[in-house]
């Protein structure tokens, strides 16, 4: 094996905008003070947002499969101590089709259940595929 060291150079700067249609890769070298910003991941918020609903058979086998009995759900609605944000909270439980994740409600139940965002984040994905 031979251990010869090469010293290189690029024959070019790198492009950062590899991939880009050349019509827009021209216009960007022609318009320098364009401000491209730089990639900002999603907050947890904004992934939240965009988890898709689920279904209320998902949304319960989901807390079942978690570990959380219908009863405890039950429960946890039923400790709720505002009368008009509980009885609202009980229809929503007892007759909506789907379920949004950032809807009140799935809050309400989880502070009842005592998950953390994270662990409905994590029930929500796996009820997804149920």
């Amino acid at each position: 094996m031979n251990d010869e060291t090469y010293d290189c150079e690029y024959a070019s700067s790198p492009d950062d905008t590899f991939g880009l249609n050349p019509t827009i890769r021209q216009w960007l070298a022609d318009n320098p003070e364009f401000p491209i910003q730089p990639y900002t991941p999603p907050t947890a918020e904004q992934i939240r947002a965009g988890m898709p609903k689920l279904t209320a058979r998902q949304f319960r086998l989901g807390f079942v499969n978690a570990g959380h009995s219908l009863a405890s759900i039950d429960a946890a609605i039923a400790a709720i101590p505002d009368a008009m944000i509980r009885d609202v909270a009980q229809i929503e439980w007892q007759y909506a089709t789907t379920f949004e994740r950032l809807h009140p409600l799935i809050s309400q139940i989880g502070t009842g259940l005592g998950l953390d965002d994270a662990a409905i984040d994590a029930m929500w994905t796996a009820a997804q595929s149920l």
